[in-house]
């Protein structure tokens, strides 16, 4: 039997938890690009996200929805970590799931606040992005149909080097 990389089990495990809530209306899928940044050396970004339906937390006015990403960050090419076991030449592809929290508040000017938090898998290692898991945490906006955030990936201090991603990303949402 061939063994299956941490990316691919990723995905599966990701795509069986979001089978029950794709059947419910209010999916978001957003296309997002940005430019991300390894201490001061950046690359370019990009995601596509979906957002389903929101479900309450408890009798609070915050709700948490699914949230599911596939993304893309370019590789770096940096003499100074060339030829080392982390390097930064390589584009690092990644799989996400986890949940956005957002109030059920309309009329608070802070509505279009969220807040997600994500696992990740990764198809690549680097000085950024030291192992195969990641933790990715966004701040951000969400209007009709734009969004922004700034977005931090990274191992959460589990394995050395744990420099992280840290992106700003602006997209384009449609509900399907």
């Amino acid at each position: 039997m061939r063994a299956t990389s941490p990316l691919r089990r990723l995905a599966l495990a990701a795509a069986l938890l979001a089978l029950p809530v794709l059947s419910q209306a209010a999916t978001r899928i957003e296309v997002q690009a940005g430019r991300s940044y390894m201490d001061s050396h950046g690359a370019n970004t990009g995601f596509v996200e979906a957002v389903f339906a929101p479900h309450a937390i408890g009798t609070t006015r915050f709700t948490w929805s699914p949230d599911v990403s596939a993304g893309w960050i370019d590789g770096r090419s940096l003499s100074q970590f060339r030829g080392m076991r982390y390097d930064t030449s390589p584009s690092v592809a990644l799989i996400a799931a986890g949940a956005r929290l957002r109030t059920t508040d309309e009329s608070t000017w802070y509505h279009p606040v969220f807040f997600s938090f994500q696992v990740a898998g990764t198809n690549h290692t680097t000085q950024a992005l030291s192992t195969h898991y990641q933790f990715v945490s966004t701040l951000g906006l969400q209007f009709d149909h734009v969004t922004v955030g700034i977005r931090h990936i990274s191992n959460g201090s589990t394995h050395k080097p744990n420099r992280g991603e840290t992106m700003a990303v602006v997209g384009l949402g449609f509900d399907i």
